[in-house]
């Protein structure tokens, strides 16, 4: 049974071992001479691979340090932003006068250490976002910037599909959570 595919005969009712050896495909290789970004950089000894495993298991861990600098200036950020001052405009009234005759809030006492406190317990009833800030928006997109860039090479070292390389990635991320993982805990980043 020959059957014409793209100009190519093929002939479906035999079938060897050799037809199916080449069909088998490996997850990983151990190749040392694996290219890794570019044709020019190809380890051509033991002692380049080994350095290329240093540089994969360095830039992990720098990722990891990334997240967590990132992490550590929102928090800062945060911090100054909540420490910010504002001023009330003539003709408005100041946030403490809305927030009584919101509906929204309730007026309760709030007792620490025998002291009590009339305070207000507000209900947030749409998203509030955060105006753009010349000083910190920049930062936060430089950031995510080289954040995505050392991610993505990272992905290609391990789409060369080297075990060494791969578990240079690994370990370079077991090192750089062990070192800094401490300091961010933000879910859904990786």
């Amino acid at each position: 049974m020959s059957h014409s595919h793209g100009g190519m005969d093929m002939d479906m009712g035999s079938s060897s071992s050799s037809s199916h050896d080449s069909m088998h495909m490996s997850v990983f290789n151990n190749d040392m001479m694996t290219a890794l970004y570019s044709e020019v950089w190809t380890p051509s000894t033991p002692g380049a691979y080994a350095g290329t495993i240093i540089f994969l298991i360095f830039l992990s861990a720098l990722f990891r340090v990334l997240l967590a600098a990132k992490a550590m200036a929102e928090a800062r950020w945060l911090d100054a932003e909540m420490k910010r001052r504002y001023v009330v405009v003539q003709g408005k009234l100041p946030v403490s006068e809305q927030i009584s005759r919101d509906d929204l809030s309730k007026r309760m006492t709030l007792t620490e250490n025998g002291v009590e406190e009339d305070v207000f317990v507000v209900q947030r009833t749409r998203q509030i976002y955060r105006p753009f800030r010349l000083s910190v928006d920049p930062l936060r997109a430089l950031f995510d910037t080289i954040i995505t860039g050392v991610g993505y090479l990272l992905m290609l070292a391990v789409m060369t599909v080297n075990v060494g390389y791969f578990l240079a990635v690994l370990g370079g991320t077991f090192l750089g959570t062990l070192l800094v993982g401490r300091y961010y805990s933000a879910p859904g980043e990786h």
